[in-house]
């Protein structure tokens, strides 16, 4: 049985998940289906391709070996007793598949098992099903979570690659001979994190906080949908400048402004930190299933009243954050995972937690889906709504997709928090036709 340790910030995930605060990522697919029994034959599908993907029998065991460098990691490992029946579920048919999600993603996966789910949602109209997967963060980011959904989805037409070769299982206990040159690695990430935490904390000095967005979390979960035509969204770029993605954080921004407004809140002073994910992975790197994220943290100008101030204010934040590099700033504090010994991720993964609120209000997290269409058993994907972790003391996470021409925003938020998530949603589409008419389009 092969095994390999954790890459560190995989091991942050593991020990920062709570209860109430489950660490696993989400996407909500819809399918068009070709008859009533769509679902169920979507199901059987789904369980029989899970047992020959690799990636999807792999467990996560502690390692509490004394010892050895890596007490108090975790080694993704292959589970002996592997059946895809524990992690695919068909469900009872619903007429509502966002509903159902809520309630879904609130559970914590098993930590005993491989870390991943697939629940089946037939459609009461007989005419579409849902999929919904869930992956532990320590398992998959977002792009490695794409690659096991797409492995149990029906083959895809693709480019020929050349396979990588296989890395050697990493031992638990060191080669004595390398110890010197570990020292010397060593004493060499303390100065690298220092420098990157004198960063985080001279930036982080410069953002304000909001609680607008902050709560106790409760543990329960709510979600939502949201499609935006992409063709309107590049012609606001092109009116404006900027990038895509400066449009859809501006859009959320506008959209907050909205929702507040509308539940009486008011957004007068209103500034929440927005954590922007930047990820860090290399195409060949050694570590391909690992999280490798750094992060832009940027202002959501939700007290300005004009449109395109907001956009302007966005796309001149990211513009500042690109300019220095994902290893500066306050969204950067993800790389210090890499400098925490394992056994400080475990000792201290309950007190990271409780700090996220500390760093950032809001995620808007992107995503990235191919542009070629996805189907399970014939029945071609209609939509993917991406959904992020809720960390503690946050009320409302946005994770965003874009796919064969249309944005999906994924939404996930605390449902005692955010009971009215259906006007946040009802914002965001607002938001967009209000660009659109501010930039005479």
């Amino acid at each position: 049985m092969t095994s390999d340790l954790l890459a560190p910030l995989d091991l942050a995930f593991w020990n920062i998940e709570s209860d109430r605060n489950p660490m696993h990522l989400g996407a909500l697919g819809v399918f068009s289906a070709h008859s009533p029994t769509a679902g169920a034959h979507a199901a059987d599908l789904l369980a029989a391709r899970a047992a020959a993907v690799p990636g999807l029998r792999m467990r996560i065991r502690d390692i509490w070996q004394p010892l050895s460098l890596s007490f108090g990691s975790a080694t993704r490992e292959e589970d002996p007793d592997f059946d895809p029946l524990h992690h695919v579920r068909l469900h009872a048919p619903t007429a509502d598949f966002q509903e159902v999600a809520g309630r879904l993603m609130e559970r914590p996966l098993e930590r005993g098992r491989p870390p991943w789910e697939a629940h089946v949602l037939p459609g009461e109209d007989g005419v579409s099903f849902a999929v919904l997967f869930k992956f532990h963060h320590a398992l998959a980011d977002g792009l490695r979570a794409l690659t096991l959904a797409a492995a149990i989805l029906d083959p895809m037409d693709m480019p020929e690659r050349r396979p990588r070769p296989e890395e050697p299982a990493r031992g638990l206990l060191p080669d004595v001979r390398k110890l010197p040159g570990l020292l010397r690695g060593a004493l060499s990430d303390v100065g690298r994190a220092l420098d990157i935490g004198a960063s985080v904390a001279r930036s982080t000095l410069d953002v304000r906080s909001s609680a607008a967005l902050a709560s106790e979390s409760s543990g329960t979960r709510r979600t939502a949908g949201v499609v935006v035509d992409l063709d309107d969204v590049h012609r606001i770029r092109k009116t404006v400048g900027g990038t895509v993605n400066d449009v859809l954080i501006a859009v959320v921004a506008g959209a907050l402004r909205r929702w507040l407004d509308e539940r009486g809140d008011g957004s007068e002073g209103v500034a929440p930190r927005a954590l922007i994910p930047v990820s860090k992975r290399r195409p060949r790197s050694a570590q391909p299933q690992g999280n490798r994220l750094s992060g832009y943290l940027i202002r959501l100008p939700v007290d300005d009243p004009d449109p395109l101030g907001r956009l302007d204010s966005v796309r001149a934040d990211m513009d500042r954050n690109k300019d220095a590099g994902p290893n500066r700033g306050a969204g950067a504090v993800a790389l210090l995972a890499d400098h925490v010994p394992a056994l400080g991720h475990r000792i201290g993964g309950p007190f990271a937690a409780q700090a996220a609120r500390l760093w950032f209000d809001i995620l808007v997290t992107s995503v990235p889906l191919p542009s070629i269409g996805l189907k399970l058993g014939g029945n071609p994907v209609t939509a993917v709504f991406p959904y992020a972790p809720l960390a503690r003391g946050q009320s409302l996470a946005v994770a965003v997709s874009t796919f064969r021409g249309h944005v999906h925003y994924g939404l996930v938020a605390d449902a005692e928090a955010v009971p009215d998530l259906e006007l946040f949603a009802r914002a965001l589409t607002e938001e967009v036709e209000t660009l659109i008419t501010a930039c005479g389009s």
